[in-house]
């Protein structure tokens, strides 16, 4: 599964590489303060990744690797550009082959439908477990078509990465049917195999991807992930508790949220330190959006307007403030978040170099294939990584 993760975030990178490079960002006024601060638009383009990941109980270590594995790609992702623009990226994720699941509809299950939410991807692949059953790729692969927003819009890169170690050809659903069906709707589909690559030839796997111009990949869903530890690491750690106290939860689900994100870091920590830092630098990215629960991103991209926001949402600390005071508050915290984020990528960039230097030219050959991969259906659509 660390594998197969891998291969699905580096399939969100290679959706954000297709997303076209038409719009460029426009600029909106928001009143954080007294005074007025220019944000650009949100880009509407989208990198949207549907995640197919084979939950029986071959699968063990492809699940461990996609949950070691999730903010490697998640930060390679955040590097995608395509002009000045950066796209948005959605995840969706399903599990199929578990005798747990439902029989009637194919044992497929629809763990998360597209999110950009990166705190509810990592807490529902912490979630996933194996179990025996079937596996019906073309069934997973037609669902998936069926049941997501893909949109309309020529522009997004629509990708699905589909994982598993069963011929392709299984279930009633024909794979060829369900690739025709993605042709139309402009999604690609990539396939890993979990064994012998030319295993997974005869058995139909790279049949299934090249039939939408995907790539087929062979892992060993074995393998260990190697984290590779630099001097930079505590300083890191150090900064995201301190990113943390900058998010303002509010309404309903902000307590809870807040709780989530706590709970992710720790599920990233659990790995390794490496992993830790990984998922910090995640969050010090334009890809960690928290508008649903966090009042500085709320504000910043207009979910919410503070001269409407009812006391009762508001976290004890700004209860019974007045909304010059909250403004003030907020503004104080987003300038606080993007010094702590700029610190945050500052030492990643020296991490990154001493991590590069560290690796043999055998480390992670499979990240590297992909990654490669990714990048290079990402030209198709102009797209380029800063």
């Amino acid at each position: 599964m660390k594998t197969y993760f891998k291969t699905v975030l580096l399939c969100a990178t290679l959706a954000a590489f297709t997303t076209s490079c038409k719009a460029e960002n426009k600029k909106e006024t928001i009143a954080l303060n007294e005074t007025k601060t220019n944000h650009p638009e949100p880009n509407k383009q989208f990198i949207k990744v549907a995640l197919l990941l084979d939950t029986s109980n071959s699968m063990d270590g492809l699940i461990d690797q996609a949950k070691a594995q999730l903010w490697d790609i998640v930060n390679e992702l955040s590097y995608a550009k395509c002009g000045t623009s950066k796209p948005n990226l959605e995840i969706a994720l399903y599990e199929y082959g578990n005798d747990r699941l439902n029989g009637n509809e194919g044992y497929i299950r629809q763990v998360l439908a597209f999110s950009d939410d990166l705190d509810d991807i990592s807490k529902e692949l912490f979630s996933l477990t194996t179990n025996g059953g079937e596996e019906y790729c073309g069934q997973v692969i037609q669902t998936s078509l069926n049941q997501l927003n893909w949109g309309k819009n020529a522009d997004d890169l629509k990708l699905i990465f589909i994982a598993g170690n069963e011929p392709f050809t299984q279930g009633k659903v024909n794979y060829k049917d369900a690739t025709a069906n993605a042709n139309e709707k402009d999604v690609t589909v990539n396939t890993i195999f979990c064994g012998n690559y030319n295993q997974g030839v005869s058995s139909h796997w790279k049949d299934g991807a090249q039939l939408t111009n995907g790539d087929y990949m062979a892992i060993n869903q074995d393998k260990a992930t190697v984290h590779i530890a630099s001097p930079y690491d505590d300083a890191i750690l150090i900064l995201n508790k301190k990113l943390n106290k900058t998010y303002v939860a509010y309404g309903a689900k902000g307590s809870r949220k807040m709780a989530l994100q706590a709970e992710q870091d720790m599920n990233a920590s659990g790995y390794s330190k490496a992993n830790a830092v990984k998922r910090t630098v995640s969050k010090s990215s334009h890809l960690y959006k928290n508008k649903s629960w966090d009042l500085v991103d709320a504000v910043e991209q207009e979910e919410v307007v503070i001269e409407t926001i009812n006391d009762d949402e508001l976290p004890t600390e700004l209860k019974g403030k007045s909304k010059s005071e909250i403004k003030a508050y907020v503004n104080t915290k987003s300038k606080e978040r993007e010094h702590i984020q700029n610190e945050i990528a500052d030492l990643n960039a020296k991490r990154v170099v001493y991590i590069s230097k560290q690796k043999s030219e055998q480390t992670n050959n499979l990240e590297n294939a992909m990654t490669n991969a990714i990048k290079e259906q990402a030209k198709r659509k102009k797209y380029t990584w800063k």
